[in-house]
């Protein structure tokens, strides 16, 4: 399969990206922390290691020089179904794992896309649904893959033969929901429990569940340890409709958790409240990975509280209180923080839905320094920064999502200062297949951030995935994904907006994508996977 041709050579020259005149310190990169029994060039985890980078020091076969001779080398094309991407592929030792919108999970060969084997969902819960699709990200570790779905079950696979070793599900919520990948550390994995219960309307009795971090028992899955973002609710009265009331409740916990392992502490951020205002909402957390214990906590925007029913203005009063005192935020923290070292003294970074980036003190959780990226005023606060950053040892590449547009950003991670912005460049609506409906096009970016030396890739919802050069934000290389690929599994799929919850991956001279997220652009086709090589 070879490369779209108005792809490959669309100018790019006029996206020139704004550089800050600043003196830039030389920084030491940071040094990888490797997961035993792996290549270095390997992704095995959704923030391609324990301290949260996403960059991939070992890639070497593409470069800022190299980048543009990328073409797709195989498609894996999904059915049609009502669901979009979310599962970013893990890659290791030539194979890729990843959860697709059919009630599936992957495993296929990385190189060729042959599929190799396949789990079904419904084999531990027939009754499941829409809701059986996994919604975060593999990690594989010790001859596991392990992963969560849509109604907040963990499950732990054979790596090699994709039979069952054990499952749970991690809160009795029926709107529960594993959106945390998992991350596995010394014997243990650690994940976050989310919910969409705060989706309910006006008679519905909200609400009742409480985000947690749980750390289980890597190899028989058994509960270790788990910590709650808020006090048990207590009914306190109804709402209009006569539902019971319940608060406090909320702060689930969307985003993927990483590890210092030097000192073994674990960082998470939180999501805002649904009722109430108690508890960690919005907040980052520090915690013991041996116990569970809170090391130290920062709530970065107090209050917070908001339930769907907020955004709606055909909503009678009453059913978001918030809104009368401003509080109905909705700035959770939906992206994985990335731990870093700048001269001797090390750092946990992560971005808000408020659009602020922000950079605590390990020792204490003090706040270090604080930039604004974008407004995050938006009805969903959809123009934050939405699932993760990544830190190459020089720089922090930080996205915003609907930033009218969103942008690709790179920071001085000792101070904070802008290096550079490129904007989502402003012709991605008007060329490709966005534009046979650009009403429903945006520019913006959803997707986490990745990088490998010189090279740093963002998606976008105009359906372009994007290679910039790390030093000054250049756009390098783009590919159109809203185009029909035949895939190696006999399908025919087509892309859409890039997806969320995850972002590019880089293994082993290779580039992984998926496409399939809102917008989504009209098509009889399902949803693809990209693979990507020179």
């Amino acid at each position: 399969m070879t490369r779209s041709r108005t792809a490959r050579w669309r100018p790019v020259g006029w996206a020139i990206p704004v550089v800050c005149a600043l003196a830039v310190a030389v920084l030491a990169p940071a040094p990888a922390v490797s997961t035993p029994g792996f290549a270095g060039s390997d992704w095995p985890t959704w923030t391609k290691d324990a301290r949260g980078s996403r960059h991939n020091a070992d890639e070497r076969r593409i470069n800022q020089f190299t980048v543009d001779d990328l073409s797709v080398k195989w498609a894996h094309a999904f059915p049609r179904t009502g669901s979009t991407l979310r599962s970013q592929p893990a890659v290791v030792g030539g194979r890729m794992y990843f959860g697709g919108p059919d009630g599936l999970f992957y495993a296929l060969d990385s190189k060729t896309g042959a599929t190799l084997w396949t789990f079904n969902l419904s084999t531990v819960d027939p009754e499941v649904g829409a809701a059986k699709m996994v919604r975060d990200s593999p990690s594989v570790a010790n001859g596991r893959v392990y992963f969560g779905d849509g109604r907040g079950y963990l499950y732990a696979l054979n790596q090699h033969t994709g039979a069952l070793e054990w499952s749970q599900r991690l809160d009795p919520n029926p709107a529960a929901r594993l959106t945390s990948s998992p991350i596995h550390f010394d014997g243990r994995v650690y994940v976050g429990v989310a919910s969409a219960e705060n989706t309910g309307g006006m008679d519905y009795a909200c609400c009742t569940f409480r985000g947690h971090v749980d750390a289980l028992d890597a190899q028989t899955g058994e509960l270790v340890w788990r910590y709650y973002t808020v006090p048990e609710p207590k009914a306190v009265g109804t709402w209009p409709s006569g539902a019971i009331h319940w608060s406090p409740s909320g702060a689930g916990v969307w985003s993927s958790p990483v590890i210092d392992p030097a000192t073994r502490t674990l960082y998470v951020g939180t999501g805002q409240n649904y009722t109430g205002t108690e508890g960690d909402s919005d907040s980052v957390l520090a915690l013991d990975v041996g116990t569970g214990a809170v090391r130290w906590k920062n709530q970065l925007t107090h209050p917070d509280t908001w339930r769907v029913l907020c955004a709606d203005p055909k909503a009678p009063p009453g059913y978001c209180p918030g809104l009368e005192d401003g509080t109905a935020l909705d700035f959770d923290i939906g992206t994985a923080p990335n731990v870093f070292t700048v001269k001797g003294r090390t750092y946990v970074g992560v971005g808000q839905k408020s659009g602020v980036y922000h950079v605590l003190d390990t020792r204490t959780g003090e706040i270090v320094w604080q930039r604004q990226l974008s407004s995050g005023d938006t009805t969903y606060s959809e123009s934050g920064i939405q699932w993760g950053a990544s830190y190459d040892g020089e720089r922090l590449y930080v996205a915003t999502n609907q930033g009218n547009p969103g942008a690709l950003h790179a920071l001085d991670p000792e101070t904070g200062a802008l290096l550079w912005k490129t904007p989502n460049p402003a012709d991605g609506c008007s060329w490709g297949g966005a534009a046979l409906a650009p009403a429903s096009c945006l520019l913006a970016h959803a997707p986490a951030v990745s990088s490998s030396p010189g090279v740093v890739y963002e998606g976008s919802s105009d359906g372009k995935i994007r290679a910039y050069r790390a030093r000054d934000g250049k756009v390098l290389w783009q590919f159109d994904t809203i185009q029909d690929f035949q895939g190696v599994n006999g399908l025919v799929g087509r892309g859409g907006g890039l997806a969320a919850a995850g972002g590019a991956v880089v293994a082993d001279g290779m580039l992984y994508v998926m496409s399939g997220f809102r917008p989504l652009y009209p098509s009889d086709k399902g949803f693809v996977l990209l693979a990507f090589g020179k």
